[in-house]
């Protein structure tokens, strides 16, 4: 991940504020607001070691109860008259439903797939439409790791589908560049695994020589070039026979089902 330190930087869903307080003492940034999903309470409650009163005794703002599908959460920051170069969402996923009856009745209608995949979207979409300076590089950060169930969002795709932001590139993110910061299971005091994790980068904007030292690192992933199912993430085909092959095999079969499904959600906001 790249974070240019003239930069003003809006975390949104960081548990533990792990990752803001990691960007605060070793970036310095010219601003950081930080917030997270649960009020200030269930944070003190849920994880014993946090970093919401160090950021607090450093006057850096922390936003609690801020919920990314809410269209108020973000409006809110206008009304501040906040404005960011950059925002960033860590390692994001749709908490676990507490019980078999609110698993079920959350998922009746879509899976968790599909419920993830929207809580990317209206990220996006609001960060560009609140939250962004329309005079800088507008630029949504997107960490998730690179192994299932993450990696079959289709961040790279079609998660932009009818926003004005496009999909610019990647960069690996190395968790040893923000000392301190631990990922954490959403859901309680416990960390998680370190595994392998990707940045993707959107904006509206093509990259400029302002964000020159951002566009020499970003990459464009191999499985998106021609003779590759973006979908699945294999190639380059030998032949038109693997080609088919692979187009007819059931892993194949089941992602083209999890893109109508994305589609069918995608009418549904937009209707």
């Amino acid at each position: 991940m790249y974070l240019n330190p003239q930069w003003r930087i809006l975390t949104v869903g960081d548990g533990d504020l792990s990752f803001s307080n990691s960007i605060y003492t070793h970036l310095s940034p010219k601003a950081l607001v930080a917030s997270t999903y649960d009020d200030q309470t269930t944070i003190e409650q849920k994880y014993q070691h946090n970093a919401l009163s160090n950021l607090k005794a450093h006057n850096v703002e922390v936003l609690n109860s801020f919920d990314v599908t809410n269209p108020a959460c973000w409006q809110a920051l206008s009304k501040n008259q906040h404005s960011f170069d950059v925002v960033i969402f860590q390692f994001p996923l749709i908490p676990a439903f507490v019980g078999r009856e609110a698993f079920e009745n959350n998922t009746r209608q879509t899976s968790m797939n599909i419920l993830n995949r929207a809580l990317l979207h209206q990220f996006i979409k609001y960060a560009n439409e609140y939250a962004l300076d329309k005079n800088g590089p507008m630029l949504c950060y997107i960490t998730s790791k690179d192994v299932k169930p993450y990696r079959e969002w289709n961040i790279e795709g079609s998660l932009n589908n009818g926003l004005t932001a496009d999909y610019l590139g990647q960069i690996p993110f190395d968790i040893s560049h923000f000392e301190g910061y631990k990922v954490r299971n959403v859901d309680r005091d416990k960390h998680v695994k370190d595994t392998s994790g990707i940045t993707y980068v959107f904006s509206p904007k093509s990259l400029d020589k302002h964000t020159s030292e951002l566009s020499s690192r970003l990459t464009m992933p191999a499985y998106l070039t021609s003779n590759h199912c973006p979908l699945c993430r294999v190639g380059p085909y030998v032949a038109s026979e693997d080609e088919a092959k692979h187009l007819n095999a059931k892993k194949h079969q089941q992602m083209l089902h999890l893109e109508s499904d994305w589609q069918q959600w995608l009418n549904e906001f937009y209707r």
